[in-house]
């Protein structure tokens, strides 16, 4: 397994990450509990050391999801996973987001939680899901930085941050890296947020490189997606806004098919390509899904292959924003 490591003050990561959320919600149909953990001993026995989580996913039911799948596992491997997790997301019974909660001893209390659902004496990486408006960031990533002076928290990240938070936050503590959207339909953050990030020092782990499937050949243009789906509110998946962006999929199978690849693995293969500082976090839920993202770690991308996707995609060529407008109006990075 290759390596990288998330900026220059976190941990040594695999190259790509295993974005566990999928696992528990957000996807419609309910993952099933042995795929999911035969799916994470698959992924530790390959080398993936970076799983991540959320504790509102599932209400802490991917939490202990992991939990599970790492103390059924060999000791060995159970010991090189890095646990990253984002809390502090607001949700009712029925699942809504109500809100962010970055206050002190919020953050503190969650982490109590959590680790309590993961059964450890420690997380790696501790990051607020998002950024609370209410609270400044010097206030929330002091928090942790107490939780990483008693042993609680290893490494500082942060979530969908904007450049002027990323400065703020690395003047309090280090931070290790930012976990933000990035795709080749995703580049936002190629104009001010990774070049910050660069300067300061933190690395990116990149979720959304298959922009939640489109990005692929496992999603069809009639699919129907369920009202418990995430994505059928999603603007991208919308009407003209999914077959205008299932178009540029069919550019990208063009370039993969030459390549003897799939689209799944040029587009995780791009993300690599960007940046040794970059770890793309793969939502597999699936043991076949998971050996098809790791196969791009194979895929070489030269620049002739770098300019050909770019003609195929070019940064502003996605149809519809990457979340509901409502939803857009809480991220941090979007302001």
């Amino acid at each position: 397994m290759q390596t990288r490591t998330l900026g220059t003050t976190g941990p040594q990561s695999s190259a790509i990450g295993l974005g566990c959320m999928g696992m528990s919600a957000s996807y419609g149909d309910p993952g099933d509990r042995a795929e999911s953990v035969a799916t994470i001993h698959a992924a530790l026995e390959a080398g993936v050391t970076l799983l991540d989580t959320g504790d509102f996913y599932g209400m802490g039911h991917n939490e202990l999801l992991i939990n599970e799948a790492l103390r059924s596992a060999p000791a060995t491997r159970r010991e090189q996973a890095l646990t990253s997790v984002k809390f502090g997301a607001q949700r009712t019974v029925e699942g809504e987001f109500i809100g962010f909660d970055g206050r002190p001893a919020a953050v503190k209390s969650f982490a109590a939680y959590s680790l309590q659902r993961l059964g450890t004496d420690h997380i790696d990486i501790y990051r607020l899901a998002r950024v609370d408006p209410d609270v400044p960031v010097e206030e929330t990533v002091g928090a942790i930085a107490e939780l990483v002076e008693a042993g609680h928290v290893r490494h500082i990240g942060l979530s969908e941050a904007g450049a002027d938070t990323l400065r703020r936050a690395a003047a309090v503590a280090p931070i290790s890296d930012l976990q933000i959207e990035y795709a080749i339909i995703s580049r936002g953050i190629e104009e001010k947020i990774l070049p910050t990030a660069r300067e300061l020092g933190i690395g990116i782990t990149a979720y959304g490189v298959l922009s939640r499937g489109l990005l692929s050949d496992h999603f069809a243009r009639d699919r129907k997606l369920d009202a418990s789906d995430f994505r059928a509110a999603s603007p991208r998946f919308q009407g003209d806004n999914l077959h205008r962006n299932l178009d540029l999929t069919d550019a990208l199978r063009v370039i993969a098919e030459k390549k003897g690849v799939t689209v799944a693995q040029i587009a995780i293969a791009w993300a690599l390509a960007q940046g040794e500082d970059i770890v793309p976090l793969i939502g597999a839920r699936r043991r076949d899904r998971l050996t098809e993202a790791l196969g791009a770690l194979d895929v070489t991308l030269d620049a002739g292959d770098l300019a050909a996707i770019e003609r195929a995609v070019p940064a502003d060529a996605a149809a519809g924003g990457r979340y509901p407008e409502e939803h857009m109006a809480l991220l941090d990075s979007e302001r």
